[in-house]
């Protein structure tokens, strides 16, 4: 049997080109390159999963490369290069900060700093979720950060830039990374799904997509998970059945019930939502959230809003132009409250059937 390598891995970017959702960055690092104008200390924030490490080594072994291509891309062939891509270059050293925070630590960071490179140009240090140093290993470091070698470039990356001192930020170029929006989980998945031989539904994917909340790293995961489940054929069902969420036909048929005055139906939808083992809660904010879906898809300039694929988007419209905006405004403040006031409710489910009854009747109350 041939190892298995996760998606993650596989599929991890080697080239600015192959990175995922950050063109600005990556644009900006390669003009950087191209123009010979590099900073000394460079500092990636952002949300997890968005490939700050993977643009740090990125931009690492492209200074090093002798032979770059016309786009600033590697050529894998010099001698640089090829240290890089099998695991044995001493120019890029790598410090986890989560368990190497220490003032010790640090001190061996910067005895590396005074070693010159052997192969290429450039020394790059790299220290992922920097805000886990200690008060006293930044202290340790500033001196070394404000005024390193020629040859030194650090690159301090985090999810959490708030805990980061003033006086570290005020020495580095700061580069803030984007969530990936859900089209470009999509078209990335769609991309791996054919290299791997898998058929896969654009609407499964987009469900992965939203569960990833921004993460191309938890969506190539997700990914694995669904093709372990389902083999070479992902549809939309097996993303629902596998990751035990509430798709979109719940909160689509619970609307139209509400908007018909049918609370009955609403009541009975809500019921199979109860069997299948949802939280009370998790239906009210699903529905909070599909009711913003509907409003910003009255307008063609706030339908860009829509963070669904281009299927869903279709449905949302066409539930939009049922409503008028103050009726929608008027559901989400019921089931807004309604969320406020679940947890104070002695029984949830009798207060989630209350929410819908008022829902479905109070357009019947204005017309009277």
């Amino acid at each position: 049997m041939d190892e298995y390598i996760v998606s993650a891995r596989k599929y991890r970017p080697a080239t600015f080109d192959t990175v995922v959702g950050q063109k600005s960055i990556t644009t900006t690092l390669r003009n950087a390159v191209k123009s010979g104008r590099l900073a000394h200390a460079y500092f990636f924030c952002g949300p997890r999963g968005v490939g700050k490490t993977t643009c740090a080594r990125i931009f690492a072994k492209t200074i090093n490369c002798s032979n770059l291509s016309d786009n600033q891309e590697v050529c894998n062939e010099c001698e640089s290069c090829k240290a890089f891509n099998e695991n044995r270059s001493f120019n890029i050293h790598e410090l986890d900060a989560a368990s190497n925070n220490s003032v010790e630590d640090i001190r061996q960071l910067i005895d590396q700093v005074r070693i010159p490179p052997q192969v290429g140009r450039y020394s790059v240090f790299i220290i992922d979720e920097v805000h886990m140093l200690s008060a006293a290993a930044f202290n340790a470091f500033l001196k070394t950060l404000e005024e390193p070698p020629s040859y030194a470039i650090f690159i301090l990356a985090t999810t959490e830039k708030h805990k980061i001192l003033p006086t570290i930020l005020s020495r580095c170029q700061v580069y803030d990374f984007n969530r990936i929006t859900v089209n470009d989980v999509v078209e990335q998945l769609k991309y791996i799904a054919q290299n791997e031989g898998i058929n896969a539904d654009e609407d499964a994917l987009a469900i992965i997509g939203q569960k990833a909340d921004g993460a191309m790293r938890d969506a190539l995961s997700i990914f694995d998970q669904i093709v372990a489940f389902s083999g070479s054929n992902i549809t939309y069902q097996n993303v629902v059945d596998n990751l035990n969420i509430l798709d979109y036909d719940v909160f689509f048929n619970t609307i139209d019930a509400v908007s018909d005055h049918d609370y009955l139906k609403s009541m009975l939808i809500f019921n199979d939502v109860i069997k299948k083992g949802f939280d009370p809660l998790n239906f009210l904010s699903g529905l909070t959230k599909h009711l913003r879906n509907i409003l910003v898809s009255k307008d063609a300039q706030s339908i860009s809003l829509l963070d669904v694929s281009e299927k869903t988007a279709e449905r949302y419209k066409q539930q939009a132009a049922k409503l008028q905006p103050n009726d929608i405004i008027t559901y989400i403040d019921i089931f807004s409250q309604a969320e406020l006031n679940y947890k104070a409710a002695r029984d949830k489910r009798q207060h989630v059937e209350f929410t819908l009854l008022k829902a479905s009747v109070f357009n019947d109350e204005k017309k009277k």
